[in-house]
């Protein structure tokens, strides 16, 4: 089983000078070392959780028709719902066994941003069930607050100012991403980085696109995480807790000073749902290490969130990768 440390949102918040510190110092530890750690004190209670789980499932269970008429191959900004196989996290795997729904920031349909169909701000598609859009849209901004929380935590342990990150995050390319994850026997795949006869996965071997990610699970197993040294370790059940990990692009803002680890999704025994807040930040934010590790000679050249995002997005959907190419 995978180890990680947990970092108390309350004394990053409002703690005492040295719990704070202490605090600090173990998050930048976590995200130099691992890139995973847990978090408590986020506030989300167990009724609430429950709930928002129980939306999922009332989500997909849904008629077929009445999901994909909520498609994501509807929307260039990433929003809607992703039916099974849809997705290849893993090039050299089968399509991933699993099916998911997409919420973006939600944006009046006057907005400038959505009037000029700028790329990732376009509209949510919604299901037409009572109380669940609101449901969704507490979550994302209660997972905004948790992930801009977080992000004072990061510039104060890279030496930034404490609000380097705020205005990147004001209006950020995050998506709220629901999960299932089928039980059924896979088909097996041609070749992959864990062998020529690995089963196809719930989600392949990847690392998240954005700057973090804060998830939410059921208690059923599944996740797996590569150690340094190539070990993959099962996640245990995290309880009360969100799992945060460190995605590509505030690896590469950090100047590979935060390690983004890979991880998968084994087919699970049972049902399956999980909960995923990608906090990607404004899609006009320049990811530029030379800004953050100034010090250092930048390993990356500087590009907007919404280029880098685009690029990531293009390879891992097929309609996205037709429409790149028409």
């Amino acid at each position: 089983m995978l180890r990680f440390p947990t970092i108390d949102l309350a004394a990053l918040r409002d703690g005492s000078a040295a719990h704070h510190r202490e605090t600090v110092r173990t998050l930048g530890k976590a995200c130099r070392e691992t890139g995973f750690f847990g978090v408590t004190g986020h506030g989300i209670s167990a009724a609430a959780k429950a709930a928002l789980f129980q939306a999922a499932r009332d989500f997909f269970s849904l008629p077929l028709d009445e999901k994909n008429a909520l498609s994501i191959a509807r929307s260039p900004h990433n929003r809607g719902y992703v039916g099974l196989r849809a997705e290849r996290l893993n090039a050299g795997c089968a399509p991933d066994q699993k099916e998911a729904f997409n919420i973006g920031l939600e944006l009046s349909a006057d907005d400038v941003e959505v009037t000029e169909r700028r790329p990732l701000r376009g509209l949510n598609f919604w299901p037409d069930l009572p109380g669940w859009r609101q449901r969704m849209l507490t979550y994302y901004n209660q997972s905004l607050e948790i992930g801009r929380l977080l992000h004072r935590g990061f510039s104060i342990d890279l030496g930034l100012e404490e609000d380097f990150f705020d205005a990147k995050l004001a209006a950020p390319a995050a998506v709220l991403r629901l999960l299932r994850y089928p039980p059924r026997v896979p088909p097996v795949c041609a070749s992959s980085s864990l062998g020529p006869t690995s089963e196809a996965p719930g989600a392949g071997e990847h690392t998240d696109y954005g700057n973090i990610t804060l998830l939410a699970t059921d208690g059923v197993a599944g996740l797996q995480v590569r150690r340094r040294d190539g070990l993959w370790l099962e996640v245990a059940d995290t309880q009360d807790l969100l799992l945060c990990n460190i995605g590509d692009c505030l690896m590469r803002w950090t100047n590979d000073q935060y390690v983004s680890t890979p991880h998968r999704v084994r087919m699970p025994t049972a049902e399956r749902y999980s909960i995923a807040f990608f906090l990607d930040p404004n899609p006009d934010a320049i990811v530029d290490p030379a800004m953050v590790r100034p010090n250092e000679a930048p390993r990356y050249e500087p590009i907007s969130v919404r280029d880098y995002l685009l690029s990531r997005l293009t390879a891992t959907y097929d309609h996205l990768n037709r429409a790149a190419m028409a």
